[in-house]
């Protein structure tokens, strides 16, 4: 029998807990791989270095990847104060980021010499790690307690509130992923209604509000460094209202150029695309390599491609919700059902925005897109839900070893 089998993979230490999860890993890595070098091309041809970007994107995935192996092999009980710790020091880098300078017109990024990182990539993490061990502690004969969910609350909304005036996607992004723990911690039903009906009419009053403000307004407010600066860009998403031509030919290209030539990328793709390093429309969409990857994955891998994409991110939240029935705790199924519900969230964003149906919201595709610190903390996702893994199946083994052995005594 062959000795590097799963199995003895799995006993030897190298690669514990679901398997499925690590071939999802390594299956959405390899195909990062294979797109961000062809669709980093404007990158080479403008430096001449035609490897350096997917080197740098390999060596990002490596690293990530053995930071996965050593997050997978600590206890879940570890991830408690590690959660509060890198809480902390989210609120402290996220305050920091407000003051730094600006990348695409928002203060997201703090820079450390030549490396930049998004504060609010951490604060994900830390944000649902201390969700999952405040409403697994708090709770009474309902569910969550009322000062579980206050002090939940009380830290969601802090850490929203850091964010949402630079990085509105973000922020809705957690408040979406937030309002799912809530309901799969069994939060009262009747304050997640309440809760649905005040986000909708906030969201009805800031659509009427957008299409409201005078253009004027709207100039003052970009030309300035105020806490406004980012209402514009807003603004114009929700009023992007294209009315195609009659004509084609009369079609404005270069009209908000991402969605157009990610559009293009896609009706052009034909069921099995053109095949892998032949994208046309990398040469003329900015940030192919990263906000509309999938775009390009598409127009080379074809309809199946981007299908196979899609059911590997369902297939890991599919897993995750498997594990988390496993779980004889509170606090990894409520850890492990985060995490999952805030890659797979994202990257449906991410698809979504690629395809036209949603505005441009600056949301990377979790583990494909080029990126330094989003593909740690998406490495760091992974880990966290092997380590959950790993857990549950040990606490399957010790009930499975125990039953026998009462079997065997009898």
């Amino acid at each position: 029998m062959n000795s590097w089998s799963s199995k003895n993979i799995q006993e030897k230490g190298l690669m514990q807990g679901d398997m499925v999860l690590w071939m999802i890993l390594i299956l959405l890595c390899l195909i990062s791989v294979v797109s961000v070098y062809s669709a980093s091309s404007n990158m080479t041809y403008s430096t001449g270095e035609y490897w350096a970007p997917v080197m740098r994107h390999g060596c990002f995935l490596l690293t990530g990847v053995g930071f996965t192996w050593i997050l997978h092999m600590l206890p879940c009980k570890f991830y408690k104060i590690l959660g509060l710790a890198i809480m902390f020091l989210s609120y402290i880098l996220l305050i920091c980021a407000l003051f730094a300078g600006r990348i695409n017109g928002a203060s997201r990024w703090i820079g450390v010499g030549s490396f930049s990182f998004q504060p609010s990539e951490i604060a994900k993490l830390g944000l649902v790690i201390t969700t999952a061990f405040i409403f697994s502690v708090f709770r009474d004969k309902n569910g969550v307690s009322p000062f579980g969910l206050k002090l939940a609350v009380t830290n969601i909304g802090l850490t929203i509130l850091l964010i949402v005036t630079e990085n509105l996607s973000t922020a809705a992004l957690i408040a979406v992923v937030m309002f799912m723990m809530c309901f799969y911690a069994q939060v009262s039903s009747k304050l997640l209604i309440w809760t649905v009906a005040v986000i909708a009419s906030l969201a009805i009053g800031g659509i009427t509000a957008a299409h409201s403000i005078p253009d004027s307004k709207l100039k003052e407010w970009s030309e300035s460094e105020g806490i406004l600066h980012r209402v514009p860009t807003w603004v114009y998403r929700i009023r992007n209202k294209r009315e195609l031509p009659q004509n084609p030919n009369d079609y404005d290209i270069t009209e908000n150029i991402q969605v157009t030539h990610a559009q293009i990328a896609i009706a052009t793709c034909k069921v099995r695309g053109l095949g892998p390093g032949n994208s046309v429309e990398r040469d003329y969409l900015p940030q192919a390599f990263s906000d509309f990857i999938y775009a390009i994955l598409i127009e080379e891998w074809g309809m199946e491609g981007g299908i196979l994409v899609m059911l590997l991110y369902l297939g890991l939240l599919y897993r995750a919700l498997q594990i988390a029935k496993r779980c004889k705790a509170r606090f990894p199924a409520y850890l492990i059902m985060g995490i999952s519900l805030m890659l797979v969230t994202q990257a449906m964003i991410n698809m979504a925005v690629a395809v036209g149906a949603m505005p441009v919201t600056g949301q990377q595709l979790p583990l494909i897109s080029r990126g330094g610190t989003g593909t740690f903390v998406n490495c760091a996702y992974l880990g966290i839900m092997l380590s959950v893994s790993r857990s549950a199946k040990k606490v399957e083994e010790n009930k499975q070893e125990k039953q026998e052995n009462a079997k065997t005594e009898s």
